[in-house]
């Protein structure tokens, strides 16, 4: 019998996972017994997330060695992730005022989450300007940071370092080769883990689905149905559009990641796939020095579906409570997003604490987000891959703007997968 794909063996995971969850909705034992499973394999990728950054950057930066060039690269790399996230935002804005999904909900019929740890998360971040997150790219302790997972520094570190190899010359040619065996042995490491995520994406959607049940996710499917169609929206017209400029298809990046995607879905994590995007990209005709700065920076400074779910969820709120939302007060929440959304990047849960430290600065309850806490597992699943398209799309878009993108090999690696299919 032929073996089944990455894709179809994370598929069967998720179906099998979700039937596990509703078949025992409210019994605790499963989270007992398969919250470890899916806590493992997170954990596995997280191990495996620093060294492959810090590696392929350092390899990438001493290859080009050249200060103004990589400068250059990181102020169009900057521009081009806040244009688009503004973008985002805009349609998540749109989508909110043409659909309305808060208008006329019976708020009685809502069960409220628990966003406790999201609150305590913002008061520590309040006073977090976007000036501090620049003062803070610049670590004190490289290894702290690295433990802590700060990838700001940790890539402003390993851009420093790479820089610093190709200076010395000969001298740093037996560090750089070091490097490049670290990066083999952990993709290598990475290839492994995938082996694994099928029981990965089982245990984390079953313990899903038996935390929230389906009853729940009723009084709020026209919010649901609204942020999927946005978050559809966002990738076939507006990326869509931007990978056609860039001389290539939105589609076939979705064919080329198609294991990585299912597999970000079915985590609700982008980290989960940073490793092998990383590689992917490059196949798909990226240099190694973009590719290892633009997608771990994106990270931080391009979450695409999480500011369209950010503006689109305050609109919501605001609705459900019927408060007048006037166009003027909507440009103000734009303006907002565009800095909290960059201020706190990388904190987890990111997207509840952006719209904790926005919702009051425009008058919304903050109580909102509680109604909408059950399903935001589900919600967070279509931002991530809006997240990982976009920043893979980036990759080719630095490519390109820097005339090193090779069209020819990426149609080259598009139909290797094709017939591989």
């Amino acid at each position: 019998m032929k073996k089944f794909g990455l894709a179809m063996q994370i598929l069967i995971g998720l179906i099998l996972g979700i039937i596990v969850g509703a078949l025992f909705y409210g019994n605790p034992a499963v989270s007992t017994y398969l919250q470890p499973i899916g806590d493992i394999f997170i954990r596995l990728i997280k191990m495996i997330v620093v060294p492959i950054v810090v590696s392929t950057l350092i390899i990438g930066v001493a290859g080009v060695g050249d200060v103004k060039q990589l400068g250059k690269l990181g102020g169009k790399t900057i521009l081009y992730f806040e244009i688009v996230t503004t973008i985002a935002i805009v349609v998540g804005l749109l989508f909110a005022n043409v659909v309305q999904p808060g208008a006329g909900i019976d708020m009685s019929s809502l069960s409220k989450g628990d966003i406790t740890k999201y609150v305590e998360t913002t008061n520590e971040v309040q006073n977090h300007s976007f000036a501090d997150t620049f003062v803070n790219i610049v670590p004190t302790n490289i290894i702290d940071s690295m433990a802590s997972g700060n990838m700001l520094a940790i890539i402003f570190f390993s851009v420093m370092f790479g820089l610093g190899i190709a200076a010395v010359g000969d001298r740093g040619k037996p560090v750089l080769a070091f490097f490049q065996g670290v990066a083999d042995a952990m993709f290598w490491v990475t290839n492994q883990i995938m082996k694994f995520a099928p029981f990965g994406v089982f245990a984390l959607i079953g313990v899903t689905v038996s935390k929230f049940g389906v009853d729940s996710l009723i009084p709020l499917g026209k919010l649901m149905i609204t942020v999927y169609v946005a978050m559809l929206f966002f990738i076939f017209v507006v990326l869509g559009t931007i990978a056609k400029i860039a001389g290539t298809s939105v589609w076939s990046i979705i064919k080329i990641l198609k294991d990585e995607l299912l597999l970000a879905y079915s985590t609700s994590s982008s980290e989960t796939v940073l490793p092998k995007i990383m590689e992917k990209m490059e196949k798909f005709g990226c240099p190694k020095a973009i590719t290892s700065f633009v997608i771990p920076t994106g990270y931080s400074f391009n979450l695409d579906g999480s500011t369209l779910y950010q503006a689109l969820a305050a609109i919501f709120i605001a609705q459900m409570y019927g408060i007048d939302m006037p166009i003027s007060t909507q440009i103000t929440l734009v303006l907002v997003l565009m800095v909290t959304s960059k201020g706190i990047a990388g904190v987890p849960g990111v997207s509840f604490v952006v719209l904790l430290a926005t919702l009051g600065s425009v008058g919304i309850p903050l109580e909102g987000l509680a109604f909408i806490a059950g399903v935001d597992r589900l919600l967070d699943m279509a931002r991530t891959v809006v997240n990982v398209i976009g920043n893979s799309l980036a990759a080719v878009v630095m490519s390109k703007w820097e005339g090193q993108y090779d069209k020819k090999k990426a149609v080259a690696y598009v139909s290797s997968i094709d017939k591989a299919a």
